[in-house]
């Protein structure tokens, strides 16, 4: 698939391998603006983060109410800034009125904020959050960007919708650990070969839930191909140009 008629040709990503601290928002808000930072010198436009890259993986976090975020929430305003510009996608537990979702905000310095809820819940998550109603997409320099949050993954039809609401790029947050990176591929791999998309995926790395990130986070091409992926399985930002 080649870029959108009428705007630039090429598309500059990059998924971030993240590895917060869990329940250290403070801190992961630090970390989250240098990456950005790094992430728009070398040129991306759309930058990715993971599943709950704000908080880490812990439902017991829902306890407290400093874990959850909401549309225009001003501690995301250093991370705004950083965007320059660019788009910025990172994951939080979201509060807005009496919604409660796993969700990501997709953030720059010159919109409001965009909530993209987890549409497929996964165990004890519908205990703590409702689901959304589908993908949400949203546009980054003319390109239509589908998202997606972990397990909508593992369901064919949330990238077949994105596709018909005129997605592009089908991009994922995700949490993957280490014996589940046949999913990571085949999962990504189909969006892209059933649909035509361009996906890109951005997973949690380091330890989550007492296990070894299955890194590979990374973009693969209509054609099923790897276009970019991570070397480890740690803190990585990888970048990707897609045409």
């Amino acid at each position: 698939m080649s870029g959108p008629l009428g705007v630039a040709t090429v598309l500059r990503v990059a998924t971030v391998q993240s590895v917060p601290v869990n329940g250290d928002v403070e801190a992961n808000l630090r970390r989250t603006e240098s990456i950005v930072e790094q992430a728009v010198a070398a040129g991306a436009r759309l930058i990715v983060f993971p599943e709950l890259s704000l908080t880490g993986y812990d439902l017991a976090l829902g306890d407290d109410p400093r874990m959850w975020f909401a549309p225009g929430d001003d501690r995301l305003a250093g991370v705004r800034r950083a965007a320059a510009g660019s788009t910025v996608v990172v994951g939080a537990l979201l509060r807005s009125g009496s919604r409660r979702h796993i969700a990501s905000l997709v953030l720059n310095d010159a919109a409001p904020d965009v909530v993209a809820p987890k549409t497929y819940l996964h165990g004890a998550e519908s205990d703590l959050v409702e689901p959304g109603e589908g993908p949400t997409v949203v546009s980054v320099d003319g390109w239509n960007v589908g998202l997606a949050i972990c397990y909508d993954t593992a369901f064919p039809e949330h990238a077949r919708a994105a596709r018909a609401a005129g997605a592009q790029v089908y991009a994922a947050s995700a949490l993957f650990t280490a014996g589940e990176e046949s999913k990571i591929s085949g999962r990504m791999v189909s969006a892209a070969v059933d649909h035509g998309l361009w996906t890109i995926m951005a997973n949690l790395g380091g330890h989550q839930l007492g296990e070894r990130s299955a890194g590979g986070s990374g973009a693969w091409a209509p054609d099923g191909s790897v276009a970019a992926k991570a070397a480890g399985c740690d803190e990585e930002i990888v970048t990707a140009q897609l045409h």
